[in-house]
């Protein structure tokens, strides 16, 4: 019981640094909208940010390889109560970060060198202008490519002593770096302020992390104390399939990015904020409950109290999947109106929001797999597993492709995030079957509750959809078309609410049980 209290404790915390980090985020798209619209600047900035992205978020960001990697091994060698870690831990922890600033340092010259050549490849037809603009931005945020490991490995320990504020609000540095500099070069011609601010960004972001390390008691002394070092070969053996699954995770969308070049300006412009709007709930949800959980975990599968893992993993997938869901018909229902509140000004206009809206409603599929398949990834990490995401992943690239080159003609920009939504489904499917391999997860009661909740979602945004058509208003008004869509949105989830408590969905009374006794002590202190 305790274990689940600092948990949900964790969560609400978790969720609501996240929060912030994502509103700043909100407001860091809100402005580069504004300014550069869905065009050439925005879709050279945006091709060219794909690749610093890889390192920054990707490999070194919360719930990336060198996170999990760092979580999975320092959290069996660390007792986070403890003040000081052992001369032991500082010196792996030593070895690990100086292995890893050679081999993204290498990697950073060698794209600083062949920028446009590596944009020149990615970017379909013979745009030169796009490529040559898109190059010269990937060479001013090669920085951020050094950077990226090297904040996972920080970002890992101060999960693992269960200090998990300032890893996922250090991103907001990067945010307002960008909005503040966009705003005192609006005049910017070739977009290059973007990148600049991302490098500035980075570098803020790491930074910050120092003196909380330092605080713990780690020292730097950089060594090279490979040979025989167990626990590295560890780290390296769960870091280096892990980071070929991102690779491979990005490859999907370098294939995007080449299907896209196919379209119109603006196309991987509006493909981008889909899926930030998408990862702003999703990445809320998947941040607040997995970082916490994944710890617990690992710990208990070294324990071997695979019952507990088993408990664990249908409590946390299943809030995941409550919240979820609606999120899913919501987006379906108020995509366009959504995206209008949120980008369309300046050189956004109504054209953008329609590209965004549709490239969003087909992405929105994909949140009850994605969910599945991030849970199910943190476990096998916890087995010390990585090489099974990976395979999984590295499996469907051709599938990726071939779903691209089905529906381009006929969805246009939708195809792409319709056939990223097809892919996620294929790879949860997938690594649920294979987990069974090593626990019994018991996915009817998974199933169970997951149908119980698209009922009720079904039913609550019928209902309310009705009146979505109704209610009419001048979309031009910002405040009628803001009322509407929170008004409907409200409704529905109130309906929504109301039909899991009839359905008895599971740990859903018990969920409002805890609130309700949690209001009542409050109200009696």
């Amino acid at each position: 019981m305790n274990k689940e209290t600092s948990l949900l404790k964790a969560a609400w915390l978790i969720a609501f640094v996240t929060i912030i980090s994502k509103f700043i985020g909100f407001l860091r798209d809100v402005f580069i909208a504004k300014y550069y619209g869905a065009g050439l600047l925005s879709d050279a900035y945006f091709y060219a940010y794909q690749i610093p992205s890889l390192a920054i978020i990707l490999m070194g960001g919360v719930g990336g390889p060198f996170h999990s990697a760092t979580v999975s091994v320092f959290a069996k060698l660390i007792n986070p109560d403890e003040k000081m870690p052992s001369e032991k831990v500082n010196k792996l922890f030593n070895s690990f970060l100086t292995v890893s600033f050679i081999v993204f340092a290498f990697l950073a010259i060698l794209v600083f060198i062949f920028s446009e050549q590596i944009m020149g490849f990615i970017i379909h037809g013979n745009n030169t202008e796009l490529i040559n603009l898109a190059g010269h931005h990937l060479k001013i945020m090669t920085p951020v490519i050094i950077i990226g490991g090297i904040i996972g490995i920080y970002y890992g320990l101060l999960i693992t002593y269960r200090s998990f504020l300032l890893p996922n609000i250090s991103p907001v540095l990067m945010s307002l770096s960008i909005i503040v500099i966009i705003v005192l070069t609006k005049n910017d011609n070739f977009g290059t302020s973007l990148a600049i601010a991302t490098t500035i960004g980075a570098i803020l972001q790491f930074l910050v992390q120092v003196p909380a390390i330092r605080k713990l008691g780690f020292k730097l002394k950089p060594n090279l104390d490979i040979k025989n070092n167990i626990e590295l070969k560890n780290l390296g053996e769960l870091v280096l399939p892990a980071a070929l699954s991102s690779t491979i995770g990005q490859i999907y969308v370098y294939v995007d990015m080449f299907f896209a070049s196919q379209l119109r300006d603006g196309a991987w412009t509006a493909i981008g904020y889909a899926n930030r709007v998408f990862q702003f709930p999703v990445g809320i949800l998947m941040t607040a409950f997995l970082v916490p959980l994944f710890p617990i975990f690992s710990r208990l599968v070294g324990e071997k109290k695979f019952n507990e893992v088993k408990r664990y993993f249908h409590k946390g997938i299943g809030l995941l999947n409550y919240i979820a869901i609606p999120i899913m018909f919501g987006i379906i229902m108020l995509a366009y109106d959504a995206i209008q509140l949120i980008f369309q000004r300046g050189e956004f206009d109504s054209d953008a929001t329609y590209m965004v809206s549709q490239a969003l409603i087909f992405l929105s599929f994909a949140i009850i797999p994605y969910v599945f398949r991030d849970s199910v990834t943190r476990i096998f990490y916890s087995f010390n597993d990585s090489k099974t995401p990976f395979l999984v992943a590295f499996s469907s690239i051709i599938l990726k492709f071939i779903l691209n080159a089905l529906f381009i003609k006929k969805l246009g920009i939708a195809a792409i995030t319709l056939s990223t939504s097809l892919v996620t489904l294929f790879n949860a499917s997938l690594l649920g079957l294979i987990l069974l391999k090593k626990i019994n997860l018991e996915y009817k009661l998974y199933f169970k509750n997951l149908f119980k909740m698209v009922f009720a979602a079904i039913i609550a945004f019928s209902l309310n959809y009705i009146l979505y058509r109704l209610w009419n208003i001048d979309s031009s008004n910002w405040f009628s078309l803001a009322t509407r869509t929170f008004g409907i949105f409200t409704l529905s989830m109130i309906t929504y609410i109301g039909m899991s408590l009839i359905l008895k969905i599971e740990f859903v009374g018990e969920l409002f049980e805890r609130i309700k006794n949690y209001i009542r002590r409050k109200t009696i202190r």
